[in-house]
């Protein structure tokens, strides 16, 4: 090791448990595959702004009616759903990084049909290419940083995937105080663009590296994310070729992740959250708030707040905690994405997040597209009520169901629903 990877680093706990020193270059390949997480949450959030500003669009073409608006904010969800499954292909075959680098292509185009559209069909179009590079960034991300950390941080690593999903949410609508929907788009190409120059520069993850037999790629990949080659606790031998067959899901410890997984996703959206977050400002004009812009910047930093605070005591209070006290913010935005990426087994990872992701971004599109029908039959306080109710079998199911995963390896996660 260089001198000035020596000053790079500190005592901490390493990834097998032991003490060993950590490279600061950890928390770099981290935020780089976070910036993903931050244009998805950019996309999500554009919808907000841009759907009152589309209304005011002086072209006919460009005008959205109501049921524009809806399939507006609601097609990323779909795009988000198709790009779960191609990222679930994709993580297994062409790598982490990779996947990365690659999801960065919809998202830059995506934006870019919506900078240039000139009817409603263009941008439909941009937002579903938009949402396509959602689904693998939402997959992909979560799955390098869990891969990259060790028990001791990746709590706080892998919340950093929902608070920068938040930050991208702020930021859009931050922008849309100032900006049309024209340079809105364009300012969603920044970040990942910024991310596929960073990445090139990152490591792919030692366990993929591992699994693929490139053993001395995976030692310099350990020395450049945490300044020495620590030693790493290998998968079974023949596992990562071992694919994934319907009898497995006789296995605990693979029908057990796959039902909590696939749960979690589907409770976090049937909370309501991204109805709430898509229109924002739809929801505050209807209340009557004097500046709906104004309101939805509020909730979008009180977002960023809470999830920074869930970041940096999640190795702490642990998830099953959170899960059960806590509000949207703290627990039920990050928590799910982080179970997903630490309880499958490495042979079945791409399959499993998949389906994950593509439960998540279908409930999404369910949620988003018929939220304003369930607010005229319901009212506005019958469909709060109605999430309230699947929020209280989330706790439920939470507490008969999900492991608590803090300061173990995802070896012994593994274990864990093996029982051994």
């Amino acid at each position: 090791m260089t001198p000035e990877d020596q000053e790079e680093t500190q005592p901490l706990l390493g990834p097998s448990g032991g003490s060993a020193p950590l490279s600061r270059r950890v928390f770099l390949a981290a935020f780089a595959a976070a910036l993903g997480p931050l244009t998805f949450g950019f996309a999500l959030g554009y919808s907000s702004p841009a759907i009152p500003s589309l209304r005011r669009a002086a072209g006919q073409a460009l005008r959205l009616d109501d049921d524009a608006a809806s399939w507006f904010g609601a097609i990323v969800t779909l795009g988000a759903a198709a790009g779960g499954v191609l990222g679930g292909w994709l993580v297994d075959r062409a790598g982490r990084k990779l996947s990365l680098l690659l999801c960065t292509v919809p998202f830059v185009v995506g934006f870019a049909v919506i900078t240039a559209a000139q009817n409603v069909w263009m941008l439909l179009g941009g937002r579903l290419l938009t949402g396509v590079a959602c689904g693998i960034a939402s997959l992909v991300a979560p799955v390098y940083i869990s891969e990259i950390a060790y028990p001791a941080v990746r709590g706080l690593l892998g919340s950093c995937v929902q608070l920068m999903v938040v930050t991208g949410i702020l930021l859009a609508y931050l922008a849309g105080w100032v900006l049309e929907w024209r340079w809105l788009a364009v300012l969603g190409c920044v970040p990942a663009a910024f991310m596929l120059l960073l990445m090139c520069f990152m490591p792919e993850t030692p366990r993929f590296l591992l699994t693929q037999h490139r053993r001395q790629e995976a030692m310099a990949a350990m020395q450049f994310l945490w300044g020495s080659e620590h030693i790493w606790e290998e998968p079974p031998v023949g596992a990562e070729h071992q694919g994934f067959r319907l009898v497995q899901l006789r296995l605990p410890s693979i029908y057990k992740p796959f039902i909590i997984g696939v749960s979690l996703m589907a409770f976090q959206q049937l909370s309501g959250i991204n109805a709430v977050m898509f229109y924002a400002e739809t929801i505050f004009e209807k209340a009557k708030f004097k500046d709906s812009s104004l309101a939805s910047v509020i909730v979008g930093t009180i977002q960023v707040l809470f999830t920074a605070m869930a970041a940096l005591i999640m190795d702490k209070a642990g998830r099953r905690l959170l899960l059960t006290l806590s509000g949207f913010a703290v627990g039920w935005g990050p928590i799910p994405w982080l179970l997903m990426s630490e309880i499958f087994p490495l042979h079945v990872k791409g399959l499993a997040t998949g389906v994950c992701v593509l439960t998540n971004w279908f409930m999404a599109f369910v949620v988003t597209k018929e939220f304003s029908s369930v607010m005229e039959v319901l009212r506005p306080y019958g469909a709060f009520w109605l999430a309230s109710a699947f929020c209280i079998f989330s706790v439920l199911f939470t507490l008969s169901c999900v492991p608590e995963t803090k300061g173990k390896t995802l070896e012994q996660i593994t274990a864990h629903f093996e029982g051994r």
